[in-house]
């Protein structure tokens, strides 16, 4: 029986699955040469990956860029206000909306940089807060 449940246990996690992996591993070589990733511990590579999962979210204010708006704008010490009395999972979920990630990419927060814009609109109460996630610009009202 041990004999069978090794073997059985060897096939479901080595051989049924050895050539869907042997061909993820070509393509992710491909894009990602092994050689680049050598240079990192285990714990870095991941970082690296996944971003990081801690956040200190005054730092993440004092990087904001203000365009049409000033730090002082009524808008903006109310947008700040709310922001930090939100529970952790809206806060990463907000992360999300503006960047497309819950995460902050590898380098680290102090790295992290987005815009809060005015879209300059004749009817600010008619538009909804957005976001350009590929250059983190999120578009706010007053």
């Amino acid at each position: 029986r041990k004999e069978f449940v090794d073997l059985y246990v060897n096939y479901v996690f080595n051989e049924s699955i050895r050539k869907p992996f042997e061909d993820f591993m070509q393509g992710f070589l491909r894009g990602c040469p092994a050689r680049k990733w050598k240079m990192f511990l285990p714990v870095e590579l991941q970082t690296v990956l996944e971003g990081h999962k801690k956040f200190d979210w005054r730092l993440l204010e004092k990087n904001v860029t203000y365009v049409q708006y000033g730090m002082l704008d009524r808008t903006i010490r109310n947008f700040w206000t709310v922001f930090h009395k939100l529970p952790e999972e809206k806060k990463k979920m907000f992360l999300a909306f503006l960047s497309g990630s819950d995460r902050i990419p590898g380098r680290g927060l102090e790295h992290f940089r987005f815009s809060i814009v005015d879209p300059q609109v004749e009817k600010p109460d008619e538009l909804y807060p957005c976001a350009n996630t590929c250059k983190l610009i999120l578009f706010l009202p007053r």
